[in-house]
């Protein structure tokens, strides 16, 4: 009874291991690169990455699919900021599968001192490449990058020391959440005071938030001035709509062309 129940264990730790060194010696025939979002972001290119699996050792093809690198092809393409996750293994027709996750933008900076960068949902900055523009909102105006957030520290990290560029993100958060504040808010500009303007699609005017304290509430107050008083008097008849003081919304007639 014993021998009866030892051969099938034996079976179970054999065949694996049999297996694994029968695949294990045959060549690596192909790489397949997967950007698996491919549809929704163009970070990277399949050709950028085949060149940096195979820059490590040189090409990968024909050798015994047990000798190739996985993790550390796994650590090499993770470099890239542009990208979220990375996944190497090898299938059992010999074909090395990399699997690629680029990070998802929710807003895009463009600071007056130059550079155009995306930022993640992880609060990671991505430099813009021709490659991808989306339509997302845009913070433009005073804003500083620094070196740590250039070599991928998260804004939403203490040690960057830029309040200005985590408010703006907790806000562009918030408004995306809005249908209404999503479609209607197109930037935010950071002056040189810190002071912030929105600039929306429709309508003629401009938003001054002041600052993005107390956001969800100047918010609350422009959408019932939005609600109550423009439908009587016409979106265009305020050049500036100041949502600064506390409960307050304060208008600035445009001047009529003489």
């Amino acid at each position: 009874m014993k021998i009866l129940l030892i051969i099938p264990l034996l079976y179970v730790i054999a065949v694996p291991v049999w297996l694994s060194y029968h695949y294990g010696s045959k060549p690596c025939n192909d790489i397949s690169i997967i950007i698996c979002d491919s549809s929704d972001y163009d970070f990277v290119t399949r050709k950028q990455l085949l060149s940096i699996v195979n820059s490590r050792e040189g090409s990968l093809l024909g050798r015994p699919q047990r000798s190739v690198p996985l993790r550390e092809i796994e650590g090499k393409v993770r470099e890239l900021k542009e990208l979220r996750k990375a996944e190497a293994y090898m299938s059992i027709d010999g074909i090395l599968n990399v699997d690629i996750y680029q990070r998802e933008p929710i807003m895009r900076v463009i600071p007056d001192s130059g550079g155009d960068f995306f930022i993640d949902g992880d609060g990671v900055l991505i430099r813009k490449r021709r490659l991808y523009s989306p339509r997302l909102h845009i913070v433009g105006g005073d804003i500083t990058i620094s070196r740590k957030m250039l070599e991928g520290t998260s804004i939403l990290d203490a040690g960057t020391g830029n309040t200005i560029l985590k408010d703006a993100y907790h806000f562009v958060r918030f408004i995306t959440r809005d249908d209404f504040w999503s479609a209607q808010i197109d930037q935010i500009y950071v002056d040189r005071r810190g002071k912030i303007d929105l600039i929306p699609r429709a309508g003629n005017h401009r938003i001054h938030l002041g600052t993005f304290e107390n956001f969800e509430g100047k918010l609350k107050n422009l959408a019932a001035f939005y609600e109550n008083v423009l439908p009587e008097t016409g979106w265009d008849k305020y050049s500036v709509i100041n949502l600064e003081f506390r409960d307050q919304v304060v208008c600035k007639k445009r001047q009529q062309a003489k």
